[in-house]
């Protein structure tokens, strides 16, 4: 008599979104590997039997891309290329119901917090003697740390509340355990992330305690970089940029987008500041961390946004010379107070505000890194890529910045090493340089 064998699965795990979602699906597939299941991630030559797809519901195109690949793995499933397909993420959160009719493909979907109960589909259990332990996908020498969860900010353009809930500080000593885990395994680079950094710590210590987790981070041996993701500017705790300063470990970088410089807009927006807050909260960044790089978020084609409201924007972005910038444009989500408001920009001005703003950003950037030529810099090596190793400053993070291209041609570098790079040259968006020869 023929016994049928168990086909063992193989999963992948098709991470879509933010460096947030990436850190969930870390957890994911940790947890995975915990339980001795085949599971991978972001798989190229996928022979996999089982997909997992942690999707994004931001904004109009991340949902959309979300969706795109669903339906993509559903007409997999429907032709025999796999046997199961989860769904998981902010997509899934917000428009599970809606979803489970029009993809009957999907065998299950599960929210942002619902990871136990995906393991249940593998009989698997929930480790909790894991918290804190995590395989990263990044490249091996740099990792996100998830500082918090949700967000209790009320801006009315945004929905992650909606999908993330309210915020949730994790535990002061839970994450200098995990930094200490990650630099442990070859870790050199710690990029903090949050929906908001510096509310950290107002729910469990009932006071702003990001400046005591920065310096708590530093103190571990071997980290040699900590970067800051995602401040926001009202009420911004300048102690942040003092121990920023105190500590040679803690990046010259803060990421802290601003969305907007009309007062009009910033107050649709809900975000509690005005343009002259704003500008002075800058200046005071930059003239307690003269070398800090600051990195910025614009959102254009707000309802109500007029002519002069972008005007004033350009004229902010020009005056403020910020080294990187980067621009959404407005997308209409239920469920926000935005949403109640009329749709009134069209979609081709938002584009052309969208690409006018970059333009003005692109000769502002250029002229920055004109700055660095001829000077020495530390570089991380990040990759090798044709004929170039790539690396960064530590004004820059991974994806969203400027990079350092050094040709091999000069002499072989490691990956995930520092070195000491003479600049040779630059345009708007990379550096060109030289290993300094000892």
């Amino acid at each position: 008599m023929k016994v049928r064998s168990h086909k063992k699965d193989k999963v992948n795990i098709v991470t879509l979104g933010c460096s947030k979602n990436l850190v969930d699906s870390e957890v994911m597939l940790t947890q995975l590997r915990a339980n001795e299941i085949d599971a991978h991630h972001q798989l190229e030559d996928d022979n996999s039997n089982v997909i997992i797809v942690n999707t994004c519901g931001f904004i109009d195109n991340a949902k959309q891309e979300s969706i795109d690949t669903i339906l993509q793995y559903a007409s997999v499933k429907s032709e025999g290329g796999i046997d199961k397909l989860y769904v998981t993420g902010c997509l899934s959160q917000r428009y599970r119901d809606e979803l489970m009719q029009e993809i009957p493909e999907v065998d299950a979907w599960f929210g942002t917090m619902e990871l136990p109960a995906l393991l249940e589909k593998f009989q698997a259990d929930y480790r909790q003697e894991l918290l804190g332990e995590r395989i990263i996908t990044t490249a091996p020498h740099t990792a996100y740390l998830k500082i918090s969860e949700g967000c209790n900010r009320t801006c009315s353009f945004c929905a992650i509340p909606l999908m993330r809930g309210g915020h949730r500080s994790r535990p002061m000593e839970d994450l200098v355990t995990e930094a200490s885990r990650l630099v442990a395994n070859g870790v050199v680079e710690i990029m903090l992330i949050a929906q908001e950094l510096t509310y950290y710590g107002l729910d469990l210590y009932k006071e702003r305690m990001l400046p005591e987790l920065l310096r708590q981070l530093s103190d571990i041996e071997g980290l040699r970089w900590i970067r800051l993701h995602y401040a926001y500017p009202s009420k911004f705790p300048l102690e942040v940029i003092d121990v920023m300063r105190e500590r040679n470990n803690i990046c010259n970088y803060l990421d802290m987008p601003l969305q907007h410089a009309s007062d009009s807009v910033l107050h649709a927006m809900r975000r509690q500041i005005t343009r002259t807050e704003t500008e002075a909260l800058v200046h005071e960044i930059r003239r307690r961390n003269p070398e800090i790089t600051l990195r910025t978020t614009m959102l254009v084609g707000f309802p109500g946004e007029t002519e002069e409201d972008f005007e004033d924007l350009l004229d902010f972005v020009r005056k403020m010379r910020f080294n990187r910038l980067g621009v959404f444009t407005y997308s209409h989500e239920e469920g926000t107070s935005g949403y109640e408001l009329e749709d009134d920009v069209p979609d081709d001005v938002k584009q052309e505000r969208a690409a006018k703003l970059m333009s003005v950003q692109e000769e502002i950037a250029a002229e920055w890194n004109q700055t660095f030529v001829g000077k020495e810099l530390t570089v991380l090596i990040d990759r090798l890529e044709g004929e170039h190793f790539v690396g960064r400053t530590e004004g820059d993070s991974p994806e969203v910045d400027n990079e350092v291209l050094i040709s091999v041609h000069n002499q072989y570098l490691r990956l995930g090493d520092f070195v000491q790079v003479h600049i040779t040259g630059a345009d708007a968006f990379d550096l060109y340089a030289e290993p300094v020869q000892k």
